[in-house]
């Protein structure tokens, strides 16, 4: 409870300027779209290496919380052993849940890609804070009550800062790690980028994201 309440306390005075109107809407529809239309290859491509590996299922589903605490299921190139999560959320460095091409998602993160699906249905947007799980979110309700006005995205300046999470994870005490350092530290920098977003910014964040450029 102290680390939302140092959180707060830096950003208690935001006011967060909805960027769910129709000109945005308008530019993820597009992206996503177009974005989708150029990787199909890929996209395929993907599809089938991961079906090639262990013959398993090519995506993952899992229920995230959405705009105003809505659940939805956020959608990714699987990239672990079928029921991984039954071990743990959180994924370790050199996690042996992985798969062979999962690793090779993971690293240029790729995995994500079917979220822009995702951005299709509404439920999240190109920029913005990643969508949590909800044991996470209701741990830091009151953060999420002001990031959560707004659709989870895909990136945000969290995500680049982040990038390579799974290899700031010590062996041990992940989950605590996460939760009184990492998810902290993220939700800061969301709050942050939310006081200030505007649609030039995201065009930056986007850019930097497909670049694989970090501050």
């Amino acid at each position: 409870m102290h680390k939302e309440s140092e959180i707060l306390g830096e950003c208690c005075s935001i006011h967060i300027p909805l960027k769910t109107g129709a000109i945005n809407r308008t530019f993820d529809i597009f992206c996503a779209t177009t974005g989708l239309l150029l990787l199909s290859p890929l996209l395929c491509a993907i599809a089938l290496a991961i079906k090639f590996d262990d013959a398993g299922p090519v995506l993952y589903r899992q229920v995230r919380v959405g705009r105003n605490f809505r659940t939805f299921r956020v959608l990714k190139f699987r990239s672990m052993v079928p029921g991984a999560d039954r071990d743990g959320l959180l994924t370790a460095p050199r996690d042996s849940r992985t798969t062979r091409v999962g690793r090779w998602l993971r690293r240029y993160k790729l995995d994500e890609l079917p979220q822009l699906f995702n951005v299709l249905n509404g439920d999240m947007q190109l920029v913005g804070a990643r969508p949590e799980v909800e044991k996470y979110v209701q741990m830091f309700r009151h953060a999420y009550a002001v990031i959560l006005q707004e659709r989870p995205g895909i990136t945000d300046p969290a995500t680049l800062a982040y990038r390579r999470e799974d290899e700031m994870f010590s062996n041990t005490g992940m989950e605590e790690q996460y939760v009184e350092e990492i998810l902290p530290a993220k939700l800061k920098h969301s709050l942050k980028y939310q006081k200030q977003r505007n649609l030039l910014s995201d065009v930056q964040i986007l850019f930097r994201t497909v670049f694989g450029l970090t501050d």
